[in-house]
């Protein structure tokens, strides 16, 4: 968490920070001093993460370290005990991915990767629509994962270690992560990906890093086809997720700028039908209430429930054999993106 989030989080009654983990010393001698004012003790530092992993009473450790850095940290909690929930992308190597994937089987810990659009009962009850049958089996479908912000200068100098190049990096890792695992919960787990394309292009960022790209991906046992695109600089979209999925009997679409409703199309009606969605996390909690949207905190607030508590039947488990299934695709859009760029495009 950043540093202004534990400044709120020791403002709450019975909170304690007992260790401060920084690589730069300066950094952690100020937080140092601010916890002890708010606190009135200082707490451990460490420069070391295993240093943390081997204090007594840690339960629960969670990952956010920046993106490239997330396999080795999760694997070493998982081997001291600690239950994990790890921000996404978890890997980038597939000897990274074979790594983790060892753990899964190997170690009897709790692992939530921060896919926490799946608590949001805008896709939870879309799913549940859809796995319904009403609209048989899918045919094809689009997802669009996009915002803008990459487009200001200073944006890209405040974030550049999020502009390494694809995997490590790019708007695939980051925002395609989450659409991925939106559309396996929509189709199957067992997407593949046929190709990729890479638009955008500034000075200052690698060509390896993608600002944008659309993939293509295909379910070989429904047939479903479709694409799903991740963007750093589309202009005037806000922080936009779309659906599309068109089936034999239908067809579903929902927009994060109308996030009261997705719509829904059975063939022979003649009409779109709105189906509206509130925050239904009942019986577990009835706040906010029912007939207001959720909102993206509300949901990692859910997802963040989940993982600590695992009481939520409900909600789909976004574990870690489900995150290195989407690091699979974000994968192997790195490979597809690199023949692309050699083929047609010249700054490589």
């Amino acid at each position: 968490m950043g540093w202004a989030d534990l400044n709120a989080f020791l403002k709450q009654p019975n909170t304690e920070c007992a260790a401060i983990c920084d690589v730069d010393e300066n950094v952690m001698n100020r937080r140092f001093a601010d916890a002890e004012k708010m606190q009135g003790k200082k707490p451990v530092g460490f420069k070391d993460y295993r240093k943390l992993l081997e204090m007594p009473g840690i339960d629960v450790i969670i990952i956010g370290t920046p993106d490239h850095w997330h396999c080795l940290p999760m694997v070493e909690a998982c081997q001291a005990g600690k239950d994990v929930y790890c921000e996404k992308p978890l890997g980038n190597s597939i000897e990274e991915i074979n790594i983790m994937e060892s753990a899964a089987n190997k170690y009897n810990t709790v692992v939530q990767v921060g896919m926490w659009q799946r608590s949001d009962p805008h896709w939870r009850d879309a799913v549940d629509f859809v796995k319904s049958g009403k609209l048989g089996k899918p045919s094809h479908f689009d997802l669009k994962y996009y915002h803008g912000y990459y487009l200001q200068t200073a944006y890209r100098e405040k974030l550049v270690t999020r502009l390494t190049p694809a995997p490590d990096g790019g708007a695939m890792a980051e925002l395609g992560s989450p659409g991925i695992s939106l559309l396996m919960a929509f189709i199957r787990e067992e997407l593949e990906i046929t190709g990729a394309l890479q638009g955008g292009n500034f000075p200052d960022v690698p060509a390896g890093s993608d600002l944008f790209s659309s993939i293509s991906l295909v379910d070989k046992r429904t047939g479903a086809v479709g694409n799903m695109s991740a963007s750093r600089i589309s202009s005037g979209t806000g922080d936009l997720v779309y659906l599309e999925i068109y089936a034999e009997k239908g067809a579903i679409r929902y927009s994060s700028q109308n996030s009261e409703y997705f719509e829904y199309y059975l063939e022979g009606s003649n009409q779109w039908i709105k189906q509206m969605v509130g925050s239904n996390y009942k019986p577990i909690t009835s706040f906010p209430s029912g007939h207001v949207p959720p909102g993206w905190l509300r949901s990692m607030v859910h997802a963040h429930y989940r993982f600590f508590t695992g009481d939520d039947a409900t909600s789909f488990n976004t574990d870690l054999n489900h995150g290195l299934a989407v690091q699979r695709i974000v994968r192997k859009t790195a490979d597809h993106l690199s023949v692309f760029r050699k083929n047609y495009r010249n700054d490589e």
